[in-house]
């Protein structure tokens, strides 16, 4: 699938998305905290307000300031169209 804009002029690569999940939630949270003590988080907000964590599989958690369906596309078909590839 290539690069995603993740807004800001991030780009991340999409091959390597796991999942992308709400920061609101209390798992998410712990997640999040462990990932700073482990220098694997990436904040990619700009100083903006969490809306999505986008985990990889090398184990990396992204934040990013815009929602899962701007990232992945306007409409929930093209998020379902994309974690239907992840699976192939």
């Amino acid at each position: 699938m290539g690069m995603l804009n993740i807004g800001f002029g991030s780009m991340i690569n999409a091959d390597r998305i796991v999942a992308a999940l709400s920061p609101e939630s209390a798992p998410v949270k712990r997640m999040i905290t462990k990932a700073k003590s482990e220098n694997t988080l990436i904040d990619a907000t700009f100083g903006r307000k969490t809306k999505t964590v986008i985990i990889t599989d090398c184990e990396q958690i992204i934040l990013c300031a815009f929602s899962a369906e701007r990232v992945f596309g306007q409409s929930n078909d093209n998020l379902i169209k994309f974690m239907e590839t992840e699976d192939e």
